[in-house]
């Protein structure tokens, strides 16, 4: 039967011996313990499951070198009982062949096991802040990057066992809500907006849809009324999305409680303020001083009203306050400047540099074949994100926004992610998930075995070997939780979604190689049948990990 938790997997396992392993040889030499120990797949033309450099590493202080640290390694790393064989190569790398039938186990346990896993280190508690759009329009497309960027990670993260909540920070205060009342305002009088306002046509439907009060209503009383209207629309798009956020933090929930005032309070007694021109300034400490952010900053404008600068200072001590030690924000591109000066106040404040994490996503580039395209012409100056997902869906959406890391930029093919062929990477992952499924349907109609339970303890025939498909195949199941540990150190699902099409790679030459529904080899059958269900299995994880839906069939 499933559990809540899952045991340590192989190559953790693995990784905490060879640790222990190395720690020792460490000892004996008088050497300080190691520091990080990162596992690494190898390069194609080596002959192992597992890399590790970690002699190089050594080398400098053992003053020895890093061949001969690789060899002393290999030879205490091939007692491990996992490790069928450990070789060196140049310029001091450790290789290792895992034993089969600890793949074969590895596999298997998956199909038994529900997450999440066991936290490796300390478990962590951690609030992600992410989309964050300002309710003056629609969610644009770019809005969908940073909501599979955050909702991702906030899923692989919890199936890693931390602890994890998500937020989506609601700016319903100050100079722009104020313009989107008198924009609406000019919308329903049919006078011109403001040239600062609001002009996309989104407007105009809210102004044909005000209740008939709306008439009298003033300015403030407008802008109350959108940006209610344009939170909804906000909420219906990340819940289509299958982004839902516990919690979606109002900026007016700080002024009610007057955080703004007792957060300046704070600066001011920690001498972090000072008065130029009737206007308070945080003063940057001069350890945080950087290129990027070589200002002192307003904190009240010289006629008392407050930045959006200290309002989210004050939203992030709130934060810290609820009890979240681990921050991670996720913005735009155009916000790299603000990183700095935000840092720069927290320290301020007392807060530990290491647990405030910002993201920052490059904006994505739509193209239709070869043209730049635009999909609404009713939102004129920009492309809603419900209009992209009308085009082509959800599940393309967040595999194309989740195959590329978070700085890079991302051209966003729209005909290649309509496409039901193996050019699209999400129905080629798909398609896999759904061609083993098929395979158990003719199983359990001839009769082998289908289940997990009548599948447990599938092996092949004794002396027959592996293919080497089948190996490939296990190797690769063996290594989804180490994917899930770098998509937490880079902080991004890009990892997992390079790892599943890489593992649908693998699935297509065992296809075409390996018999799997074979009468005259019953045995063989149990355990190939093992092996897919084994892929589907992880697919369907890592899919459902990016958001991505696995069909049955297609």
């Amino acid at each position: 039967m499933p559990t809540s938790e899952i045991s340590a997997p192989l190559l953790q396992t693995l990784h905490d011996a060879l640790g222990g392993e190395v720690r020792e040889w460490a000892e004996a030499q008088g050497l300080d313990g190691p520091g990080e120990l990162p596992l690494a797949a190898p390069p194609p033309h080596v002959r192992a499951d597992v890399s590790l450099p970690w002699a190089l590493g050594l080398a400098k202080t053992a003053r020895k070198n890093p061949m001969d640290i690789a060899a002393a390694l290999a030879a205490r790393f091939s007692r491990l009982p996992e490790v069928a064989e450990a070789s060196v190569s140049s310029p001091g790398f450790v290789n290792l062949r895992l034993k089969e039938t600890s793949l074969v186990a590895e596999a298997e346990n998956g199909l038994f096991l529900a997450g999440p896993y066991k936290p490796r280190k300390l478990k962590r508690k951690i609030l992600i802040e992410f989309v964050s759009a300002n309710p003056t329009g629609p969610l644009h497309a770019a809005s969908g990057r940073g909501a599979t960027l955050g909702d991702a990670l906030a899923r692989v993260l919890r199936m890693l066992g931390h602890e994890v909540a998500m937020e989506y920070y609601v700016n319903d205060c100050g100079r722009q809500v104020d313009m989107l009342g008198r924009s609406l305002e000019a919308r329903r009088d049919g006078k011109p907006v403001p040239e600062e306002g609001y002009h996309g046509s989104y407007l105009e439907d809210l102004a044909r849809q005000l209740p008939p009060e709306a008439k009298a209503w003033s300015a403030a009383e407008l802008s109350r009324y959108a940006v209610e209207a344009l939170l909804k629309t906000h909420q219906e798009d990340m819940r289509a999305f299958d982004v839902h956020f516990d919690r979606y933090f109002r900026e007016s929930e700080l002024h009610a409680r007057k955080a703004l005032e007792t957060t300046l309070d704070r600066l001011k007694s920690l001498g972090a303020v000072y008065e130029k021109e009737g206007a308070v300034w945080f003063k940057r400490p001069e350890e945080a001083a950087s290129a990027e952010d070589d200002k002192d900053r307003v904190l009240v404008r010289a006629d008392g009203r407050p930045t959006y600068f200290l309002a989210d200072i004050a939203y992030h001590e709130d934060k810290y306050a609820r009890g979240y030690p681990e921050l991670i924000d996720i913005w735009g591109t155009d916000h790299h400047g603000y990183v700095p000066r935000l840092k720069g106040a927290l320290e301020a404040l007392g807060r530990r540099p290491a647990g405030f994490h910002v993201i920052l996503h490059q904006l994505i580039r739509l193209m239709r074949g070869n043209e730049a395209v635009k999909m609404s012409k009713r939102a004129g100056e920009f492309v809603r994100l419900k209009d992209l997902v009308d085009e082509v869906g959800k599940d393309a959406c967040r595999f194309f926004f989740a195959m590329r890391s978070p700085g890079s930029h991302l051209v966003f093919d729209l005909e290649l992610a309509k496409k039901r062929t193996a050019e699209n990477p999400v129905y080629y992952c798909q398609y896999v998930h759904a061609r083993v499924c098929s395979i158990f349907r003719e199983a359990q109609k001839r009769g082998f075995p289908s289940s997990p339970e009548a599948l447990r303890g599938a092996a092949l025939p004794a002396g027959a070997a592996f293919d080497k498909e089948e190996r490939d195949l296990l190797v690769k199941i063996a290594w989804f939780p180490e994917t899930l540990a770098a998509c937490e150190r880079e902080l991004s699902p890009h990892p997992l979604a390079t790892y599943i099409l890489e593992l649908a790679g693998l699935f297509h030459p065992f296809y075409e190689k390996c018999r799997v529904l074979d009468p005259a080899d019953r045995e063989r059958t149990a355990f190939r049948l093992l092996l897919i269900a084994g892929v589907r299995e992880t697919i369907a994880r890592g899919l459902a990990l990016l958001g991505v839906s696995a069909p049955e069939s297609m």
